[in-house]
């Protein structure tokens, strides 16, 4: 079975570094996902942990799980009130202009029979918002990019390095195309810091994984 590192532990959460190509849940055609590991995850408490946000198949890192009822609840006001700092990193499949920036476009689901369901930008769409920071130039022509976003909307980072870059996150099958050199969309959730009062701050940092080191990612 699938080692599941943990990053961060207490009384209340954990934060684990949720392997690449692991749904959190099963798959309509079946297969391995997260749930068949909470039980192990238990970690001597009575309860399964629950996972509090989501994560793409694909993305690997940081994934906050919620150890019982209360602080699920907790969990759940702290994104609401954007309490919650995540941090990623992703391989852009081009050159990026510029060092740094902010993504201000609304995004909306849209879903056709031919393509499927995915986000687009839409005047009318959700608000989300993403501020970026290029850190490295790699091989090959791929940047590494760092990601923050501000609201949590799904596909956002995907939707937004595409539309701003005119590129898409390496192997990215629906934003762009599958790609050789790599198996799955490159993004990471490499760090996560949720803010308690009258407790110490949650912080974990996921550490890089083999792939991103394999195309000269730091």
């Amino acid at each position: 079975m699938t080692h599941i590192p943990i990053l961060f532990e207490d009384g209340e959460a954990l934060v684990i570094d949720k392997p690449a190509g692991l749904p959190i849940e099963t798959p309509r055609k079946g297969g391995p996902a997260l749930t068949d590991h909470l039980d192990s995850l238990r970690l001597g408490f009575q309860r399964q942990p629950v996972p509090v946000h989501r994560l793409d198949t694909d993305t690997s890192g940081c994934l906050l799980l919620a150890r019982n009822p209360k602080a699920l609840k907790r969990f759940n006001r702290a994104f609401e009130e954007k309490a919650v700092t995540k941090t990623y990193l992703g391989i852009v499949a081009g050159p990026v202009e510029g060092e740094e920036g902010t993504i201000d476009i609304a995004l909306a689901k849209v879903s056709s029979e031919a393509r499927g369901w995915r986000m687009i930008p839409a005047k009318k769409g959700k608000p989300s918002i993403t501020h970026w920071t290029k850190r490295a130039e790699l091989p090959g022509g791929l940047t590494l990019v760092e990601f923050r976003p501000e609201t949590g909307r799904t596909h956002q980072i995907r939707v937004h390095a595409e539309h701003t870059f005119k590129r898409s996150l390496l192997g990215d099958p629906v934003y762009g195309h599958k790609d050789a050199r790599v198996g799955r969309t490159m993004l990471h959730a490499s760090a996560l810091v949720i803010t308690r009062e009258g407790k110490p701050d949650i912080t974990a940092e996921a550490p890089l994984p083999a792939d991103f080191a394999g195309l000269g990612a730091e």
